[in-house]
This record gives C-alpha cells, structure tokens and sequence, in this order.
C-alpha cells in the first residue's frame, strides 16, 4: 500500500483533496489506482490506497516527452 499524507492547514486544497476522494473511493478500475481508506491523524489527513510502483502520472508527463499517439493511449486508458 501507499499512504498519502495531506495536511488540512491549507483551505484551499480541502475542496481538492475531497473531490480525489470521492472519485477514488467510488470508481473500480483496472487502471485506477484502488483507494483503501482514510485516516485523520493529528493534522493531516493519511489516504491509504494501492501501491503504484514508478509514482504518480503526473510525475511521468512532467518527466517523459511523449508522442501524440501516447498521449492518446495513456488518456483512453
């Protein structure tokens, strides 16, 4: 597993990281990482969810110059 800790001091995100949840807890998917559950620990918010070995996508399109066709590939998927 993977645990994601958010701290909840910044306002803004809060609407950000409800959304996240909302759309990991109730979507089942193959290619979607599975969320597992919360927990409130002290002031952040820890989001266990499955492991993903290579790190989050928006590290790969940050790092990775890709093609259109692997553009369309990974957003189909």
């Amino acid at each position: 597993v993977a645990i994601k800790q958010v701290s909840l001091y910044k306002q803004s995100e809060k609407e950000l990281i409800v959304n996240e949840l909302l759309v990991v807890r109730n979507n089942k998917h193959p290619n979607i990482i599975n969320y597992f559950d919360s927990y409130l620990v002290e002031d952040k918010l820890w989001i266990i969810m499955e492991y993903m070995d290579g790190g989050p996508l928006r590290n790969v399109i940050q790092e990775v110059l890709m093609d259109e066709g692997e553009i369309a590939a990974v957003c189909r998927e």
